[in-house]
């Protein structure tokens, strides 16, 4: 673990979930596996305190737990899950494009609180909606279960893993910690509920729904509560499947970009037939025939079998192709993401560098391994502009220098120095800056929010009141004096900042896509 990842991951803890939870947080990504005293010990918090801290890191997947042979109950941070939630947004913006409003509020509730129920997280959806929505108007909750349920068939949201029945029908002393296990047929099936009604407006505080005041209401009985319908069967969003939809998104962009819409189409439909049959970390999809990949096009698009094999045997001869042509067609997805990341790689050498760096960057990159004087040549390009940019990218550690000597005292003279491109290794070097350009960006929002916290608050506050005054029909001169409590160059300052937030908070999703093709095309190749 990289002092840019921990750095990264204590914003983004203290961002989310304030102080305390980023003190422990923190203090397990450093120090590995602890039980719960020491914790309490080594960051001098109190006991009640850091096992708030842990129930809620616990909640949200980020620290898991193990109870060793002596009883004792040892914690320990998932650094990789801490950096997911840079990617929070994405997943909610996928999930709205994939399923609407809905989708989008679902994934959104799941993100926020960890882990729901199916009852849940419809009636909070619905309700949320129906506010959004105009007088007289609700949403129903069959249709946000019915969306639910689309989450869940294509497996963008999964079972969280229970306490099996057997544990609790134990009779003798409990567990110091429960086993929590799910099986992989039950991990995408749906209970059956009857959820019937519609979303509620949310009341303002004095009153109920029936217009009383507060103080008239009669105090509500628990013993008539309802048994929930789905207790115990908890739903949380599966972010593997958002990074296989992710990836499967940039292969379909990069083959059009090379290529052109109907490869990418085609190639598309290669990816959703096996989306779900395809584990996300495997380095290829299932085999697919032709015929299957004809029957499968949307509809609409227009083309024979004939072009479409014509098409499949294209893709197969490319010399960088992804494909394999042996008795049916299978996407290789390993040597995509190498593609991905090697064109990642040279848009960062040619930005950094030039156009000049790219091309010998592209041309080690060809060759595998060339000498100075074979790069001068190739390249086209005076002796000491070569060297320079060669020992320019050789110090950013963007290609590397291999020496093969001729005898065993390695003497200069009888040695070759060969360059070289280490894909994996460049690609190591390239994620770590990422790391530390978005802590950066983490910490330059924070400032500039900080130094207008007063001119914000004020805002806010002005904001409030129009809002009052509007509810209680208020007229257009009272409402206009309201506003001209902001003057004009407090004004021009929010549009300033609201306009650096934005640019910081669109460097983020950017950066943050360098880094998942990055970490993807790393995971790809430690697994081979």
């Amino acid at each position: 673990m990289t002092q840019a990842e921990i750095k990264l991951c204590s914003l983004l803890l203290q961002e989310h979930f304030g102080e305390i939870v980023e003190k422990i947080g923190v203090h397990l990504i450093r120090t590995g596996s602890q039980p719960l005293r020491v914790i309490a010990h080594d960051t001098g918090t109190s006991l009640d305190q850091v096992k708030k801290a842990l129930c809620v890191l616990i909640q949200h997947n980020l620290v898991t737990y193990q109870v060793h042979k002596r009883g004792v109950v040892e914690y320990e941070a998932q650094c990789n899950r801490v950096l997911r939630m840079l990617r929070y947004p994405r997943y909610i913006y996928t999930a709205k494009t994939l399923y609407s409003d809905t989708g989008e509020l679902i994934v959104e509730e799941l993100l926020l609180n960890g882990k729901m129920t199916m009852s849940a997280v419809v009636k909070k959806v619905a309700d949320r909606l129906t506010e959004t929505m105009e007088d007289g108007k609700t949403m129903d909750y069959a249709e946000v279960s019915n969306t639910f349920v689309r989450l869940v068939d294509t497996h963008f949201v999964q079972r969280c893993p229970l306490v099996p029945a057997t544990e609790n029908s134990d009779t003798g002393p409990p567990p110091p910690a429960p086993t929590l296990v799910v099986s992989e047929k039950d991990m995408y099936l749906v209970p059956k509920l009857s959820l019937i009604g519609k979303g509620k407006r949310r009341r303002s505080s004095d009153e109920d729904a029936t217009g009383e005041p507060k103080a008239k209401r009669p105090k509500q009985t628990t013993d008539n509560k309802e048994p929930i319908p789905d207790d115990g069967i908890y739903w949380q969003a599966n972010l593997d499947r958002f990074h296989q939809h992710f990836r499967d998104q940039a292969i379909v962009s990069a083959v059009a970009n090379r290529m052109d819409q109907t490869s990418s189409e085609i190639v598309r439909t290669m990816l959703r037939m096996s989306e779900v049959t395809t584990p996300s970390g495997a380095p290829f999809t299932q085999p697919l025939s032709s015929n299957e990949i004809f029957r499968s096009l949307p509809v609409g698009y227009n083309i024979s079998k004939q072009v479409l094999d014509q098409y499949l045997t294209l893709l197969a001869d490319d010399p960088v192709s992804l494909f394999f042509f042996l008795f049916s067609f299978f996407y290789y997805l390993h040597k995509a993401l190498g593609s991905l990341a090697t064109a990642t790689l040279e848009s960062v050498v040619q930005e950094r560098f030039g156009s000049r760096c790219a091309r010998i960057f592209r041309l080690v990159l060809q060759k595998k391994h060339l000498e100075q004087k074979q790069v001068e040549d190739f390249a086209m390009i005076p002796a000491k502009e070569a060297k320079d940019m060669l020992y320019k990218m050789l110090s950013e550690n963007f290609i590397s220098l291999q020496e093969i000597p001729k005898t065993p005292d390695h003497a200069p003279s009888r040695t070759f120095y060969l360059y070289t491109v280490n894909i994996l290794s460049a690609a190591r070097m390239l994620l770590h800056r990422c790391y530390k350009s978005v802590a950066n960006l983490i910490e330059r929002r924070q400032f500039e929010t900080k130094e207008n916290k007063r001119l914000l608050e004020k805002s806010q506050r002005v904001e409030a009141i129009i809002a009052s005054m509007q509810a209680t029909g208020a007229e257009e001169a009272q409402l206009q004096e309201i506003e001209e409590m902001i003057t004009a160059p407090e004004r021009q300052q929010l549009e300033t900042l609201k306009r650096n937030v934005n640019k910081l908070d669109a460097c983020e999703i950017q950066v943050d896509e360098t880094i998942f093709l990055l970490e993807s095309y790393i995971e790809s190749t430690m697994k081979r």
